[in-house]
């Protein structure tokens, strides 16, 4: 698929379909008055009848109107005319992506992104547009069959613009059409990474994802650490959650380093696990298939580096991903095993399943110690918790650095990618005081309480000398039984926007 901006006049259009939107109670758009101006009320006349009425969401198609060059044009409802929000923008662009796709056109033009949505440009409603686009587009098919690929629809669209108002407003339609095709790619990777089940998606195939990055002529370049390395390192804590599975773990490190010479680097760490049953506290079976999601962090660490490398921002950048499976075995942690975590602190295993943040904490250490960070932001499907407090909107976001936890929120806001801060106060640390450890990975205190932020506060053990930022995205990186590609969009606009305010 191509796309593309472009300036013209819906009625002048000579394409396949153009799309235009209609406020609720019939009210047009510019662009829709001007089609109906030029038809002699065709429109019009259509929408007396009661085919359709503006409601948000509504989508109708007519052919061969009279007055224009276009085959068609689809109306798409734009709900009240009280100022287009965000959400109402989106819900829009979605209906007349989906509609446009069942039609038999091969070029299209889209004139949504002409419409004012409240406090956003014209750079933010073609971004929007074109990533909103995106994402009805992806279809994930890798594991069926032949025949059963020959079955799925097939789609004629080959190109579609984005229209602005004037020429002078093409620089920056231009601008969000790069950043969204640059994210929407990013994304892609991070979903289809995530929708493999567990017997493809291993350790192993992650490093090799991340290799691919650092092909041939790349800015990009990769190293693995095989379980001999994380041994040599001390790496205990990681180490101790692989000895349950026959998959070896593999430490993941990329590299981006195109900002200036001597600025430290930002540092993107993933919790990449790519089959979670528990280990010996092993999860009920209903929904376990699921756990092929819980390596998303990682996942979106290597979306995000492919989104920055096409748009080729001049920033220094790091990822690192703890890769492994959690299986029960022989072998297996045992809840009350201590292991001793690269940074030398011991750590009490009272829960098996709470093996991402034992990942985690050696990889958070690892990046500390190798990189320095200006800033470093962790993401992991951490906890059942913060699904329960926020649903799927919203990542939880914690941070010791209220400046980059701003930057993120905002970054969040402004991508539609959002974050709610949660509380990480130091009356959480006795919760994880163990009997005969440093640390305990579960609270030991106040049961099943603030689990959320448990978890944050023992990742924070491991990175308290960075500015750090914890995603919990447990409830955001997958929906149904369906990668959603998050956090890459909220990375890749922050790392647009916000790392040098932090150096």
């Amino acid at each position: 698929m191509e796309y593309f901006v472009k300036s013209s006049s819906p009625d002048k259009r000579r394409t396949g379909c153009v799309i235009v939107g209609v406020f609720d109670r019939r009210a047009p758009t510019f662009d829709a008055a001007l089609i109906d101006q030029a038809s002699g009320g065709a429109l019009a006349a259509v929408m007396r009848r009661g085919d359709f009425d503006g409601k948000l969401g509504q989508t109708l198609l007519l052919h061969d109107v009279p007055g224009t060059l276009a085959e068609r044009v689809l109306l798409v409802g734009l709900g009240r005319d009280n100022g287009l929000d965000d959400s109402a923008f989106r819900k829009a662009v979605a209906a007349g992506a989906r509609a446009l796709r069942t039609t038999g056109a091969i070029e299209a033009a889209n004139y949504l992104t002409r419409v004012q949505v409240r406090d956003r440009d014209t750079h933010w409603r073609v971004q929007q547009a074109v990533l909103t686009t995106l994402a009805e587009y992806y279809r994930f098919d890798e594991c069926r069959g032949d025949a059963a690929r020959a079955e799925l629809p097939t789609f004629k669209l080959e190109r579609l613009g984005f229209d602005v108002a004037t020429r002078a407003e093409l620089s920056a339609a231009d601008r969000g059409l790069r950043e969204a095709l640059a994210i929407g790619e990013g994304q892609n990777l991070a979903k289809d990474l995530g929708n493999l089940p567990g017997n493809l998606c291993t350790p192993t195939y992650l490093a090799d994802a991340a290799r691919k990055l650092a092909g041939p002529g790349s800015n990009i370049k990769v190293k693995v650490l095989e379980e001999s390395d994380m041994k040599k390192l001390g790496m205990g804590s990681l180490l101790s959650v692989s000895r349950g599975s026959r998959e070896p773990a593999k430490l993941i490190v990329l590299e981006y380093l195109k900002g200036k010479k001597g600025h430290r680097p930002v540092a993107l760490v993933g919790k990449g696990l790519t089959f979670d049953a528990g280990g010996i506290s092993i999860k009920p079976a209903a929904g376990m298939d699921e756990m092929k999601f819980d390596m998303c962090g990682g996942a979106a660490v290597l979306g995000t580096f492919k989104a920055v490398s096409q748009l080729k921002l001049p920033i220094n950048l790091v990822g690192v991903v703890a890769a492994s499976e959690n299986l029960p075995d022989g072998d297996a942690n045992k809840p009350g095993d201590v292991v001793t975590s690269m940074a030398g602190i011991t750590i009490e295993i009272l829960n098996t399943d709470a093996e991402g943040r034992l990942i985690l904490a050696d990889a958070l250490t690892y990046t500390e110690r190798q990189y320095d960070p200006a800033v470093c932001i962790d993401m992991a499907t951490l906890t059942g918790a913060c699904v329960v407090a926020l649903g799927s909107y919203p990542s939880g976001l914690f941070s010791n650095t209220p400046a980059l936890a701003r930057a993120l929120t905002t970054a969040g806001e402004q991508i539609g990618d959002r974050v709610w801060e949660l509380p990480m106060w130091p009356e959480y640390d006795d919760h994880i005081k163990s009997e005969c450890a440093d640390i305990a990975n579960i609270a030991t205190k106040g049961g099943r309480d603030a689990g959320a932020t448990i978890g944050a506060v023992f990742l924070h053990r491991f990175a308290r000398k960075m500015k750090w930022a914890h995603l919990d995205i447990a409830g955001t990186a997958w929906i149904g039984k369906k990668s959603t590609g998050r956090p890459v969009p909220l990375l890749v606009q922050y790392l647009i926007h916000g790392p040098t305010k932090l150096q």
